[in-house]
């Protein structure tokens, strides 16, 4: 649920940014910014951002595992590891 705190208008944020920068840092909580009484935009802090950047990533890889696996588009495990280790571990000298 949303306070009071984490709603503002746009002239708000326009006077008030070190506070708002502030806010957001302190309790990584985001502010839905208003214009005309209707929300337009969010802020939100970078350590928040970067983690819903990372689970977006994760799920995009997930998403294309199951399309994957309904298209029967699959290698079997021990393929896999040999590529790797082929493609990777080939140089090294033992």
């Amino acid at each position: 649920m949303r306070s009071k705190e984490d709603i503002r208008p746009i002239s708000y944020i326009k006077s008030h940014t070190a506070d708002i920068l502030n806010q957001i840092n302190n309790t990584q909580r985001p502010i839905y910014i208003t214009q005309n009484g209707e929300a337009r935009g969010v802020i939100i802090d970078t350590e928040s951002y970067e983690n819903m950047r990372n689970a977006l990533g994760i799920l995009k890889l997930i998403s294309q595992g199951e399309t994957n696996i309904e298209n029967n588009n699959l290698i079997e495990q021990s393929k896999v590891f040999e590529s790797i280790e082929n493609k990777y571990f080939n140089n090294v000298k033992k």
